[in-house]
């Protein structure tokens, strides 16, 4: 996990995984939590910690970054498709039981 902190606060932080492939050589990129706060948002820091995880994929030899983002997160959106980020659709989920 990456973070951005300003006087001990939490201002922005991403969590990204690298998953070798078995069916190809290399590995691929998944970013599984991305947050800004949201009185920053637009000054540039969600793009240069997404260009700094751009770079390590490279460096890991990762032939993509994936990132599932919710329908209704459309600002959300935005930003990925600015960084370059294209639409894949087709993802499904199983919902389960959860227990206390």
């Amino acid at each position: 996990m990456i973070s951005v902190e300003e006087d001990e606060k939490v201002l922005a932080l991403i969590s990204i995984h690298f998953i070798p492939q078995l069916a190809v050589r290399g590995y691929f990129a998944r970013i599984s939590y991305f947050a800004v706060d949201t009185n920053i948002r637009s000054k540039g820091i969600g793009r240069k910690i997404e260009e700094y995880c751009t770079d390590l994929a490279i460096q890991r030899n990762c032939d993509r970054i994936e990132v599932h983002c919710h329908s209704r997160r459309k600002a959300a959106h935005r930003f990925y498709m600015r960084q370059g980020f294209t639409e894949s659709p087709k993802y499904f989920i199983k919902m389960l039981p959860q227990s206390d």
